[in-house]
């Protein structure tokens, strides 16, 4: 038994020795041993699997490009209605509370050479305070409705009568909406301190708008069919207005104490971020419930014809036109610009001198609704 075994190894062994020398003579065993050491090679390299782009990142995590930065928003914020908020610059009024999350600022005159602010804040839902508030005019309302927002104000005036009470305009008023007999549509929304004298001491909070929304049936998401997602055009990367030449002037300070003669509202350039840091009265801007100073990657200033209405100094702007020019800064630069807008839901276009829209830079915008007639000043 022992024997025949040792039999069938030596058989076995001749047998395989015997292939081996056969194959060696064609050549295949040589190539087989060296296809299957690649093989075993490429095995070990681990596999690079190609990276998404931070656009495919974001995407994939749910979040959107923001049509007033252009920044990424989780995708639900993007559905949610902006409000619009009326907010004082007189001094003894500073700070405003909330006022750094608006990501489009805007400032009109109004009677009495006292402009006033119109906050558009879409991520207003986890804010406890926001205010003061003050009242509206008939002006600021084509600029708000641009966004479809719910407007937060304490009372207006008679002029705006026919446009306040719209059916398609959703409003809450600590005061009457227009002066007397105009209703107070969610007045139990805001509040008044202490620590201010009246007018100045009226405030709303998140919890009170959205209260005051439910109970008026105005919905809190952005109303399909009503609101226009075009807005502005932002640039691809960072727009240092290069491209203009000689045409793109210095601006690493922006000064517009002739348009807002109370205010002196102004700007200062910093490189470091690239972001114009406004003052007010000769201080920073800043917001009361986080301490910081009101900066913006893009600054306009939208020369607008105007009129005076009577003897109480009311006035009026022509916001639905094609005919008027302003200037564009960004980056410490300046740039001549025109301007459009031509009905109320639809967006104000702005345009280079060689007809292009002009490309913002991500981040926030201040825009200056200036009288015609008054001057910025940079450098």
């Amino acid at each position: 038994m022992r024997g025949k075994r040792w039999i069938q190894k030596i058989t076995a062994a001749a047998l395989a020795a015997a292939v081996a020398v056969s194959l060696s003579g064609t050549g295949f065993a040589k190539e087989t041993v060296v296809y299957a050491a690649e093989e075993a090679a490429q095995a070990a390299v681990p596999q690079v699997l190609p990276q998404p782009t931070p656009e495919e990142a974001y995407a994939a995590a749910g979040f959107v490009r923001s049509v007033y930065t252009n920044e990424w928003i989780p995708a639900e914020q993007a559905g949610v209605r902006p409000i619009a908020v009326m907010m004082p610059t007189d001094r003894i009024a500073q700070p405003s509370y909330g006022i750094s999350n608006a990501k489009i600022l805007y400032e009109i005159m109004e009677e009495g050479e006292i402009s006033r602010q119109m906050a558009i804040i879409d991520d207003w839902t986890g804010l406890p305070k926001i205010g003061n508030v003050r009242s509206c005019r008939a002006y600021y309302l084509p600029e708000a409705t641009e966004w479809d927002p719910i407007l937060v104000h304490f009372g207006g005036v008679v002029y705006m009568k026919d446009r306040i009470t719209a059916p398609d305009i959703n409003n809450i008023t600590g005061a009457q909406q227009y002066g007397v007999a105009g209703g107070t549509p969610g007045a139990e929304a805001f509040f008044r301190t202490t620590d201010r004298k009246a007018p100045h001491n009226a405030y709303t909070s998140a919890p009170g708008i959205v209260n005051a929304c439910a109970q008026l049936g105005y919905p809190l998401n952005i109303r399909q069919g009503v609101y226009n997602p075009k807005h502005f055009t932002f640039a691809q990367g960072i727009n240092t207005l290069e491209q203009y030449g000689a045409a793109a002037a210095t601006a690493n300070a922006i000064d517009l104490s002739q348009i807002y003669t109370y205010t002196k509202s102004a700007f200062v350039y910093n490189p470091a971020d690239g972001l114009y840091y406004k003052s007010i009265h000769g201080k920073p801007q800043t917001d009361g419930l986080n301490g910081e100073q009101l900066k913006f990657a893009n600054v306009i200033v939208q020369n607008t014809k105007w009129v005076r209405l009577d003897d109480k100094g009311y006035l009026a702007f022509q916001n639905i036109d094609n005919t008027e020019d302003g200037y564009y800064f960004t980056k410490g630069k300046c740039i001549h610009v025109t301007w459009q807008k031509m009905g109320d839901y639809l967006p104000t276009v702005y345009y280079d001198d060689f007809g292009n829209e002009i490309q913002l830079n991500e981040g926030k915008t201040y825009i200056a609704v200036a009288q015609k007639g008054r001057s910025v000043l940079y450098n």
